[in-house]
């Protein structure tokens, strides 16, 4: 279940990216759009959780829940929804792989954290790789809006991270309130506020519905993307550990970017295939202590083997010599 589950969430998020862009390029109000799914995910979820008495609906007067909603759902996905009208969905998806190596910057800012030199150079390796994405296409004519595009996906990223860390300090202060339930919540002051942002900034309107691609992309964004998704992400951190599941973010740059070009005739060169092996480097290397302690408690090594043998083999002999002595 455990591996099913992971592969699922490493396909269901790898595949969002695309989705968004079909529902934007089919003319759905990005703010409108991303405010809707995530309201109606987050409150479907928290009745739900609340039905089955998992979770209390005054989870949405605490204010731990709007400022995670601030910074997960609205900074995040108010930036990717905009950015992926001028930008393609494979290279929405490798920027916002960066999201780990943000995180690491502000510990090491904020909270004042060490990192270690090899985490220092994943940073390094990870941003090198931004400019191999981008620079194939400033061979072209590149409109001002793509660049913007491209910036404001990493800006959402400082977000996400900002809301990451802060999300730790929610769980330690909430320890009784069930995961799912603390996402639906804040999905849902995330949602509101972008759509509070939908009526300053759009014209918001619920007919791009009538188009067949707008709502196969907002119905399979808010089900299968937010609802099972998120649910199932959840589901794997309580089942193994926080580091485990977040692997998927090397993994759904490569799809993201693999149903571009099957689906939607997205182009990428070589140079671009360099820049995507050449951040989720960096982000696997700013991770490499985590993701050594991951693979050490799931694939043990020879040399725990060679030790687990000698031990049944000494007490086999210690159990034989005792055997002869009592019978000598």
């Amino acid at each position: 279940m455990i591996i099913l589950a992971y592969s699922l969430v490493c396909l269901i998020f790898g595949t969002t990216f695309l989705a968004i862009k079909i529902g934007v390029d089919a003319g759905a109000p990005p703010f409108f759009t991303a405010g809707l799914r995530f309201f109606a995910a987050g409150a479907l979820l928290l009745l739900w959780m609340s039905w089955k008495r998992k979770a209390s609906l005054s989870l949405l007067l605490r204010k731990e829940t709007a400022l995670t909603g601030l910074g997960l759902t609205f900074g995040t996905f108010a930036a990717l929804y905009w950015a992926e009208q001028y930008v393609s969905s494979g290279l929405a998806a490798v920027l916002s792989a960066t999201g780990p190596i943000m995180i690491l910057l502000l510990q090491s800012v904020i909270l004042r954290k060490k990192a270690s030199d090899l985490s220092l150079l994943g940073c390094l390796v990870g941003f090198a790789g931004v400019p191999l994405l981008v620079l194939p296409s400033l061979s072209v004519n590149v409109s001002p809006l793509w660049l913007a595009g491209c910036a404001v996906i990493l800006i959402g990223e400082w977000a996400y991270a900002s809301g990451t860390l802060y999300t730790r300090t929610v769980t330690a202060r909430l320890p009784d309130v069930h995961p799912i339930a603390l996402n639906a919540a804040q999905m849902i002051y995330g949602g509101a506020l972008m759509l509070l942002l939908s009526l300053f900034a759009e014209r918001p309107s619920i007919s791009y519905l009538l188009s067949l691609k707008a709502a196969g992309s907002f119905l399979y964004l808010t089900v299968i993307g937010s609802m099972v998704g998120h649910s199932l992400y959840y589901w794997l951190v309580a089942k193994t550990n926080p580091v485990f599941p977040s692997t998927w973010l090397y993994i759904s740059p490569p799809i993201a970017v693999g149903v571009g070009i099957l689906f939607y005739d997205e182009t990428v060169s070589w140079m671009t295939l360099l820049g995507v092996i050449t951040i989720i480097s960096g982000t696997m290397l700013v991770n490499a202590k985590a993701l050594k302690q991951l693979l050490a408690r799931f694939i043990p090594g020879p040399s725990v083997n060679r030790r687990s043998a000698g031990t049944v083999a000494l007490g086999q002999n210690f159990r034989m010599h005792k055997k002869i002595n009592n019978e000598d």
